[in-house]
């Protein structure tokens, strides 16, 4: 599964994401400044409780409710984020209480001081809990006010609802932003594992087969040297090792700059030298024309893995090639060694047909050998 996958689709029912850590001293300190600010507002029902007639009970009530109202507030702003969701509920439920009792000793139209426990809802719960919440509260502050004064107080009811719309909003933006911000992380990371992967499977590719050519004609060099003294021979073999090697260079090279591209001609032509240096029969095709452009590449990677298998995997003493406008076939009448099919080779092999929609098969034949057939539906070549 992807990143992405792997998570809950978020809707307006999900929790927000839990932040990584808690703030620094600095973060602190600056959420608490900025959090305070937005406090003043709650001057207004202390300003209320004693420019008015009430009792000194109801005066400190009002004094202490305003004070947990706010204290709760900077908290849930500041802190509350890291401390799960059981203490969120507790923290909106202790503001939502708070702004009941000065509701309840001061009147419905303060109903209005509500935006707080609001905002805090639709910040820290999901979405439509915050939304229901503001839209409840909204309904209670008309019916009270309507009930305590006569009339519905418009103006405190067209405060809460614009509040609780432009929160719900910004919190929708920030969520769809969040959901861009990991969609973004997951292809950037997807593309990276993919470019590894195109790397370890090109160097696999340049390194395997050109390194298993140069150790087949270094040893048939030294068995030149060794038995018939043939200089001149064992000369010409160790040209070849060079040019491979520069060959091989140049490869790794294209493979890292990511413009390298294999060519089934080549491929071929390189596939007889390295079947005859380990004095293995080849029966090879002499052209690729039946071969449509688009899978020439493909094929060349199969053919050269193929034939490297064979030269360092199996005790074959013949290899034939065979090809077709839809499909590749190495044979071989060897006995592998190891696991059949396995290998890092065999996999990368099978993502760059699963590129061009076609599949490979890789295994012992009935016959006797071993056979690696690649293959390409006729509709996807149409």
């Amino acid at each position: 599964m992807t990143i992405v996958a792997e998570k809950r689709k978020k809707n307006g029912w999900s929790w927000p994401d839990e932040p990584a850590g808690p703030p620094d001293r600095t973060g602190r300190i600056a959420g608490t400044v900025l959090t305070s600010l937005f406090l003043i507002y709650l001057v207004d029902p202390l300003s209320q409780v004693y420019s008015e007639p009430h009792s000194g009970g109801v005066r400190v009530a009002v004094v202490v409710t305003v004070a947990v109202y706010a204290a709760i507030y900077v908290l849930v702003l500041v802190r509350m984020p890291w401390y799960g969701r059981r203490m969120r509920i507790a923290a909106v439920a202790g503001m939502f209480t708070c702004g009941v009792v000065l509701a309840v000793l001061l009147g419905p139209d303060d109903l209005v001081f509500m935006t707080y426990v609001i905002s805090v809802a639709l910040m820290q719960l999901p979405p439509f809990v915050g939304l229901i919440l503001g839209l409840g509260i909204t309904a209670s502050l008309l019916i009270g006010t309507a009930i305590e004064e006569g009339a519905p107080d418009w103006n405190s009811a067209s405060i809460l609802v614009v509040l609780t719309i432009a929160m719900f909003g910004t919190r929708q933006v920030i969520l769809a932003n969040a959901e861009l911000r990991a969609a973004r992380d997951e292809i950037g990371a997807l593309a990276v594992a993919e470019e590894r992967a195109r790397m370890a499977r090109d160097l696999h590719d340049v390194l395997g087969h050109s390194l298993t050519t140069i150790t087949v004609k270094a040893g048939l060099a030294r068995r030149i040297l060794e038995s018939s003294g043939n200089r001149d021979q064992a000369i010409a073999e160790l040209r070849d090792v060079e040019n491979l090697s520069r060959t091989a260079l140049s490869e790794v090279r294209s493979t890292v700059s990511g413009y390298r591209k294999a060519s089934l001609p080549a491929e071929l032509v390189g596939a007889r030298a390295a079947l005859q240096a380990a004095e293995i029969a080849a029966d090879l095709p002499h052209a690729v024309d039946n071969v449509p452009a688009e899978l020439q590449e493909p094929f060349a990677y199969v053919l050269r893995e193929g034939v490297t298998n064979v030269i360092r995997h199996s005790d074959a003493r013949r290899v034939e090639v065979r090809l077709g406008g839809s499909w590749i076939e190495v044979r071989d009448d060897g006995t592998p060694k190891g696991e059949c099919g396995s290998g890092h080779g065999l996999s990368g092999l099978s993502e760059r047909l699963a590129k061009v929609g076609g599949s490979l098969s890789a295994g012992p034949d009935p016959s006797g050998g071993f056979v690696v057939r690649a293959s390409v539906p006729a509709a996807v070549t149409a």
